[in-house]
Formats: C-alpha cells, structure tokens, sequence
C-alpha cells in the first residue's frame, strides 16, 4: 500500500494593473509552484494529496483523527496565519483547535513532517512566515530565526552534503546543480538531530538539508525551495531532484530506514 502524503500550499494569485495611456485593467493570474515536485512522485510508493494555499484555511484537518490518515504532511510556503485562522475564527470569532499544535502533536505520535523553503516557509519575507517559536517549530530539526530570513543568492551555490550515509542522499551523484538561495536556520544540537547537506562556507555554511527525530515522529527540513526560482529547472530537471524526495518521504514515513 502507497504511503498517504498531504502536501500544503505551493500556490498563490497575483494581481496586475495594466496601464496604458488614459486607461488601465486589472488582471489575476493563478499559480503552482508545486508542479516538479508532484512530477518527481509519480509512480512512486507515495499516493500526493495537493492542498493547494487558497483551500488549505477550511479544509486543513482539524483533528488528530483527520491528521492520522497520513503519513506524512508536506508544509511548502505557507505561513502559520493561513492555519491559525480558520474561516470560523476570522469570519464569526467562534474557537476552533489549533492546527499548529495538532501538526506537533500528530508528528509525536509518528507523523512525518517536512517544512520546505519559500517565502512563506520557516521565519520567510519580511518575517511573514511566523513559524518562529511555534508548536510546529517544536518538531522541527531546526530553529527559525525571528526576522526575515532569506538569503538571496542569485549567482547561485552547491550544495555542500555532510553525511553522505544517510539514507536521504543514497544514490544521489555530486555534484548537485545550482540553487539561488534558502531560508535561513539553526539547526538544534539535539542528538537526534543531523545536518546532511548545507550551503557552502563562502555562503556562511547554514543548513539546507535537516532531519530529526519528534517522539514517536520524524521530521525534516529543507531551507531552499522545490521550483523555481530558488530551484531553477536544472536543479528541478536533474535526475538527483527525483531520488531525493522520494528518499526524503522514505526516510520520514520509514519506509526506508
């Protein structure tokens, strides 16, 4: 049986004004950030549900029950306020359970939790994010900063792996295509948790790739992002991208150890 992922967010509506001369028009365009990953885990042992941003205020689970259908729970550029506030408590102020405790405590009891990078993933743009000193932080291998922590790197790095045994970067050739940058974190000195790979020393070496342990749960961090355009199509396209989110969910939902 394929091991059931939830992934959230990755998307997000812009809106333009167009002006020209004494008239102007306003359009909105909708996006997916979410689409080289979704492909990478195709014909995988892992069955994605897509929980896009715009949903994902009323229609996250709001119990434990409704968390433990699965088996791991992917958060990618979302920040905390879209789950805190529910249409319940925005719209009618009635009180609903807090789902960033929930995701802590459904990781406790054996959950997989992955946070990925972006914008609005760990402390993000302008500290936007807020996932600093959260229930969602607890279970995390690393700590977010308390403002904005985007390391914009535009000329591009390589990752830098450090355990090259750990099952996450088994059958994965260096080295890895460029990224242009990465949120940036500390990683905790528990044992449980290890450091895989991080940016490179003339980029002040902060980590990219993360795991831990949270009770009965694992959990994992990756700081820069899953598409474009901290990860451009040569890192998204590179047959290393595959391999390493599949080893990613296999390491966090044991299906591999």
């Amino acid at each position: 049986m394929k091991k059931a992922v939830l992934l959230v967010g990755e998307t997000w509506a812009s809106s333009a004004t167009h002006t020209k001369g004494f008239d102007l028009f306003h359009t909105t365009t909708h996006h997916s950030g979410a689409e080289p990953l979704l492909a990478a885990l195709q014909d995988s042992p892992f069955s994605v549900e897509h929980l896009s941003a715009e949903a994902c205020a009323g229609s996250f689970p709001l119990s434990l029950e409704a968390l433990e259908k699965y088996d791991a729970i992917l958060l990618s550029d979302i920040g905390t306020n879209t789950l805190l506030l529910h249409p319940d408590v925005w719209l009618y102020g009635k009180p609903v359970p807090n789902r960033l405790k929930l995701l802590r405590d459904w990781t406790a009891r054996g959950g997989g939790l992955v946070m990925i990078g972006g914008y609005l993933s760990f402390q993000g743009i302008d500290a936007r994010a807020r996932w600093h000193r959260t229930a969602v932080e607890e279970a995390l291998p690393v700590e977010c900063l308390p403002y904005d922590d985007r390391l914009e790197i535009p000329e591009g790095f390589q990752a830098e792996v450090v355990n090259r045994a750990h099952p996450i970067v088994q059958g994965i050739a260096e080295p890895w295509p460029l990224l242009l940058g990465a949120n940036e974190v500390k990683a905790r000195t528990r044992p449980d948790c290890e450091v895989i790979a991080r940016l490179p020393q003339s980029e002040g070496g902060h980590p990219l790739l993360v795991c831990g342990s949270w009770g009965d749960g694992r959990s994992v961090a990756w700081t820069s992002d899953v598409g474009p355009h901290w990860a451009p199509t040569s890192f998204t396209s590179w047959t290393g991208y595959k391999r390493l989110w599949r080893n990613v969910l296999g390491w966090v939902t044991r299906a591999h150890t």
